[in-house]
């Protein structure tokens, strides 16, 4: 029998699986540009783009584990809408400059200093508890500097100070932003501004981002050379062979296998996404009574894993949407009926959900307005829109 206590696979939120298939050339690539930067070589900060449930976050935390190994500085942020940049980015750099060990006692306090500085510019003196900075740095915020009130130049002000300590030591500083697209516009902008800036000083900062389809739309717009600033790589499902590796790899650590019939199965049910692969896995393993595991195993346990995403991957999603968006959404679901085979995200034309709503398009916009700002819908191109999350439609056409 397959031992349930020994399951391998890990449906999370973010959460590595067991064997992380088919991201090689972008680890590989990664490498390169850790060592052209630490050398002082020009090189383009990085975005991984890709629908939910893709792997954009396990990719981003192994990109960040590739600079720690390389005694890189690094700190990881999760980016919010109506949230300031400067809190979250001051907690990252404060973790990145202890990461960095610098040598010297003074400069590592300077630099605090001005991440202090950065960090409590926006809170006033009458600000709550809450909006004050208390990130256990003890050194005093370093005055006229970081601290202007424009993010554009303290951004500047800012890395510069973080990427001179790095570049001492001949490494680098690495900051990851997930969620990346949920940004406001004014700190996307001045992000962009200061990479620009860095990359023409030559100095050791480089920005990770990870977000939905549409973030480069979102860097574009705000300032038009991001095109050129940055490295895009789109982050897509599995193809057969990666998707079969990152199955059969950790049964085999358990002494377990599947037959080629339900690797086929496999796929067929879980279109190749790393997140429906992990979902997956666990149901067959669990109900799997003995090794080899087979297709009529996956028949099996198909309903029990179409359970768990319908509750942790699609439910959590659609309850956070008002009455109002859910109408919304269902319409979208209904005008793709018919093209999940080629198209799971479900692009349709706005004019379409207004037509099966029977409503004018323009009394729609709060709607759709309020669920692109929730990352449950994103638009590609003007006048269309689609699901964040592969297959969503579907999954809202079987609810009834």
């Amino acid at each position: 029998m397959v031992d349930p206590i020994r399951n391998p696979y890990a449906p999370g939120a973010g959460q590595r699986p067991p064997e992380l298939a088919g991201r090689d050339e972008q680890l590989a690539a990664f490498d390169v540009v850790l060592e052209r930067v630490a050398r002082g070589r020009p090189e383009r900060s990085l975005v991984l783009t890709g629908l939910r449930g893709v792997g954009k976050t396990v990719l981003l935390n192994a990109l960040r584990s590739a600079a720690v190994r390389k005694g890189w500085g690094t700190g990881k942020l999760e980016a919010r809408p109506d949230q300031s940049l400067r809190r979250p980015l001051s907690g990252a750099l404060h973790q990145a400059v202890r990461e960095l060990a610098h040598p010297s006692p003074d400069e590592v306090d300077h630099v605090l200093g001005v991440i202090r500085s950065f960090a409590e510019r926006d809170a006033g003196a009458d600000a709550k508890l809450k909006d004050r900075w208390s990130p256990g740095i003890t050194t005093p915020a370093v005055r006229g500097r970081a601290d202007s009130g424009d993010i554009e130049i303290d951004l500047v002000e800012l890395l510069t100070d973080v990427g001179g300590l790095a570049a001492d030591k001949g490494l680098g500083i690495a900051v990851f932003v997930d969620e990346m697209q949920d940004l406001d516009a004014t700190d996307v902008s001045a992000l962009c501004a200061a990479c620009h800036e860095l990359s023409q000083s030559g100095l050791p900062v480089i920005v990770v981002g990870a977000g939905l389809p549409h973030l480069p739309a979102v860097l574009s717009a705000s300032k038009s050379y991001s095109e050129r600033l940055f490295t895009y790589q789109r982050i897509d499902r599995l193809g057969r062979d990666a998707a079969d590796r990152a199955l059969a790899a950790p049964a085999a650590e358990e002494e377990a296998s599947y037959d080629d019939d339900a690797l086929a199965a496999m796929y067929d049910a879980t279109g190749g996404y790393p997140y429906f692969i992990q979902a997956y896995g666990k149901a067959v393993w669990d109900l799997a009574p003995r090794t080899p595991i087979t297709a009529e195993d996956v028949a099996v346990a198909a309903p029990e894993a179409e359970r768990e995403l319908a509750v942790g991957f699609f439910g959590s999603r659609f309850e956070r949407a008002t009455p109002g968006e859910r109408d919304y959404l269902r319409a979208m679901a209904d005008a793709a009926e018919g093209t999940d085979g080629v198209d799971p995200v479900g692009a349709v034309a706005t004019a379409d959900v207004a037509l099966v709503l029977g409503k004018k398009p323009q009394s729609l916009s709060p709607a759709r307005d309020s669920l692109l700002k929730k990352g449950l819908i994103y638009s590609g191109e003007r006048g269309r829109i689609a699901f964040t999350v592969p297959h969503f439609g579907r999954y809202l056409r079987s609810q009834g």
